[in-house]
């Protein structure tokens, strides 16, 4: 089977060409512009190859509800050109295949769920820390949608004693991603944080606010692995402080060994790398076309 997926960032699209095992054969990625422009791009790079489904994984808010008029669309971001625009529907008139929808954070979470950190597991958590905070929930073998979609990297914190940064995010100020993701990095230190040294102060105020969204995620959600994505988490040292953090932050209340003297397997880098988004959108193809099969 022949299964294409995308990988939709604000920043850059992935898009790729896999099968059914989760292999992808080829690749190609470029950045994200105006949609008549980047489109045209994910169809051209598609088109004459056969795919017999298309997974598609893309920066949000996005409609997720079928009954919804908002289905398919990019709804409220404000990259310039994208908000409202009917990207599935853009697909579907290009190439008449099995479609999966959904978030590149969700897609990241079903990828790893399936072939990655959380393989054989009924739940995880993904986090993609980088030029924004986004969430992906997988719960009882499926991925979580509601209302929308889970918004994770919006979640209000609790301020670091120390710090006295306003935050970044130009809806909320100091939610997660106005406190922790790339651009508040920058904005705070006035530098890039792949430019602080690995024992700069930021990394501590970094971990007092990442390890407070995992803790609540595992208050709330309770996964059974939570997996930390994304551009500033390639920054290897924050993954022990991180991990300190919670084990802090929750202070011996949930009683899981998971948490206690297993932490270094419990919350962990993706198993796929930075193939996870697309992996994920692959997963979501292949899936797409199972439920057509089966008329559902």
């Amino acid at each position: 089977m022949i299964v294409g997926a995308i990988e939709a960032g604000g920043t850059k699209f992935v898009c790729g060409i896999g099968d059914e095992t989760g292999a992808i054969t080829e690749r190609v990625s470029f950045p994200t512009e105006h949609p008549d422009v980047t489109m045209k791009h994910v169809i051209q790079f598609f088109q004459g190859k056969g795919v017999e489904a298309i997974g598609i994984g893309t920066f949000g808010p996005i409609g997720l509800d079928p009954s919804q008029d908002d289905y398919g669309h990019v709804t409220t971001t404000p990259k310039p050109g994208w908000s409202g625009f009917d990207f599935l529907g853009t697909m579907k008139r290009a190439f008449d295949v099995p479609m999966g929808w959904d978030t590149d954070v969700n897609a990241a979470a079903y990828g790893e769920a399936k072939w990655g950190a959380a393989k054989g597991l009924d739940s995880c958590v993904y986090y993609t820390i980088g030029t924004g905070v986004g969430v992906g929930v997988y719960a009882e073998g499926k991925l979580v949608h509601g209302l929308v979609h889970p918004e994770g990297g919006h979640v209000l914190m609790r301020r670091h004693p120390e710090d006295s940064f306003e935050g970044a995010c130009p809806y909320h100020g100091d939610c997660l991603e106005g406190m922790a993701a790339g651009p508040a990095l920058e904005k705070r230190w006035q530098v890039k944080g792949s430019e602080l040294a690995a024992d700069h102060p930021a990394w501590a105020i970094e971990a007092y606010y990442i390890g407070q969204a995992v803790v609540n995620a595992v208050l709330m959600l309770s996964p059974r692995k939570v997996i930390l994505g994304g551009g500033v988490m390639h920054q290897a040292q924050l993954f022990p402080l991180i991990r300190a953090e919670v084990k802090k932050q929750l202070n011996g209340y949930v009683s899981s060994k998971q948490l206690i003297s297993d932490i270094d397997s419990y919350i962990v880098s993706p198993g796929l790398g930075d193939n996870a988004g697309l992996s994920g959108a692959l997963a979501l193809g292949i899936e797409a076309a199972a439920r057509q099969a089966r008329g559902a």
